[in-house]
């Protein structure tokens, strides 16, 4: 069983959601993103996604669009983005990488995901990838061990959520809303019926993304899916909070009690 997957098993049993993450590497330091996911992971997210930046974000809303930015300002590099991840995984929590498909491909496939999982990486999310075209990121993340994350949405159809969830490792990354990325002041009502309608088609956990900002919000999805994932708030603390770290923790905490209560 892959590291993810032991995550769900334990989460499942303990009769609650999982919580997770999502921060870019880089920001607002190589070693600020670091110290950032670290301290969430204490205050009690489960497992992280570590974002490596791109300058032609599709799906990202404003504010991760500015972090991106930062991160690549500060020079963020792959490699930057893979030690990240492993001082993530160096504390015993999954670490993934979220990224868009043409930077792993440019760094290289089997170097990417070799290095991700030599510093005990769990998987890779490739929000642009389609199952179609995954075929050599198939080979090379099942070769290094690596659980690859495809995303649905509430427009797929049957027959896509079956293509989709036949290639997906790990966990199935629900989209709530469609649009990009960013704090909602609710989370997409499609969002319940879509993960009823992913696990008719699969065994694999569900996480929901996009949109969750607080505690309310991650008690209500934990009530239908597997995971919730978190991204833009935490980002948006680290913009607006002089004291970002202490922000993050207590904003982490506030979270993780949404979840274990949303059960």
């Amino acid at each position: 069983m892959s590291q993810l997957g032991e995550l769900f098993a334990r989460t499942r049993a303990e009769g609650r959601a999982a919580l997770i993450a999502y921060l870019p590497a880089g920001f607002p330091t190589v070693d600020g993103a670091v110290e950032a996911l670290q301290a969430m992971v204490k205050a009690g997210v489960d497992a992280v996604e570590v974002g490596l930046a791109y300058s032609d974000p599709l799906m990202d809303g404003p504010t991760i669009q500015r972090a991106v930015e930062t991160a690549l300002a500060n020079g963020v590099t792959t490699p930057d983005v893979i030690s990240t991840a492993g001082a993530v995984a160096a504390t015993g929590t999954p670490a993934l990488v979220m990224s868009y498909y043409n930077p792993i491909e440019r760094y290289g496939l089997e170097r990417f995901a070799s290095e991700l999982a030599g510093v005990g990486g769990s998987g890779v999310i490739t929000p642009d990838l389609t199952p179609e075209e995954a075929g050599p990121w198939l080979s090379a993340a099942g070769s290094a061990g690596l659980d690859p994350v495809f995303l649905v949405a509430p427009s797929s159809t049957e027959e896509r959520l079956r293509i989709v969830t036949d290639v997906t490792g790990g966990f199935v990354y629900a989209a709530s809303t469609m649009g990009v990325t960013g704090a909602r002041t609710s989370v997409g009502e499609r969002a319940e019926a879509l993960v009823e309608r992913v696990r008719k088609v699969t065994d694999l956990p569900v996480c929901v993304g996009l949109g969750v900002s607080t505690a309310e919000q991650a008690a209500d999805v934990a009530r239908f899916a597997d995971g919730v994932i978190v991204g833009s708030a935490f980002v948006d603390r680290i913009l607006n909070q002089a004291d970002w770290l202490t922000s993050v923790s207590e904003l982490a905490a506030d979270l993780a009690a949404g979840v274990r209560g949303g059960s």
